[in-house]
């Protein structure tokens, strides 16, 4: 009887953790700006390829200073906030702020890591275009 409880205790807590809707925040951080080989990209160019990609995505992209484009997602009742960090080389995707996201002490709500994936992905393809 002792080993069936532990095994349903088990059972509820493998579930819960499944079911977990956050996950620990995980930064893009120093991503390399790869282009052709021999190619360079000045700092404009990338910064231009960075906000491209957010807005193809529905990310508000503000260049706020030099090397820092400042992102926010707006989806329905729930908006991510980010900075992202560039230069001629890398670039950076930071957390900044949400809301109904339910971050709690390092931890979000899992779509947050889908959008910054597919932001990812798409800056990494329009510096790749150009």
């Amino acid at each position: 009887m002792r080993y069936q409880h532990a095994l349903m205790a088990l059972g509820v807590l493998l579930l819960a953790a499944g079911c977990a809707s956050t996950r620990p925040i995980v930064d893009v951080t120093d991503a390399p700006v790869v282009v052709s080989r021999g190619k360079q990209l000045s700092t404009t160019q990338v910064r231009d390829a960075i906000m491209r990609a957010g807005r193809s995505l529905g990310w508000q992209m503000t260049a706020s200073d030099p090397g820092l484009i400042t992102g926010r997602l707006d989806l329905r009742r729930h908006a991510a906030v980010i900075g992202v960090r560039y230069n001629a080389k890398t670039y950076s995707i930071l957390y900044k702020d949400s809301s109904n996201l339910d971050y709690q002490n390092g931890q979000i709500h899992k779509n947050y890591h889908g959008w910054i994936e597919n932001l990812d992905r798409s800056i990494r393809n329009e510096l790749a275009a150009i």
